[in-house]
């Protein structure tokens, strides 16, 4: 599998768990309703949909683990400042900027 190809499927798969949190989230936190139940069933699907796109490639996922950390970060940071309206604190952003440091050490390391 090419590089960009693994790339692109990591990140997808980061945009899905994260997508499918939201969604479940989303549910979780709703008035009582069919719109509760929409929420979880789609949040159900996207998770499914997700663990189906991260363990179909036979990829060592140990190894890509580095990478898939900082793509689901930095997404979750994303989804949470835009869907939720809770923006990153500076202490996240301190946070988060070893963890995408970690993120390249471990993907780049040979």
């Amino acid at each position: 599998m090419s590089p960009f190809i693994t790339v692109l499927l990591l990140l997808t798969a980061a945009v899905l768990e994260v997508g499918g949190d939201a969604l479940i989230r989303r549910g979780l936190h709703s008035s009582a309703g069919t719109g509760r139940g929409i929420f979880l069933a789609l949040g159900a699907v996207v998770l499914f949909i997700y663990g189906w796109t991260v363990n179909t490639p036979p990829w060592d996922f140990g190894r890509l683990l580095g990478l898939y950390v900082v793509f689901f970060f930095v997404v979750s940071q994303a989804v949470s400042w835009l869907a939720f309206r809770q923006p990153p604190s500076p202490a996240m952003m301190i946070g988060g900027a070893f963890i995408v440091t970690g993120g390249v050490i471990i993907t780049l390391y040979r």
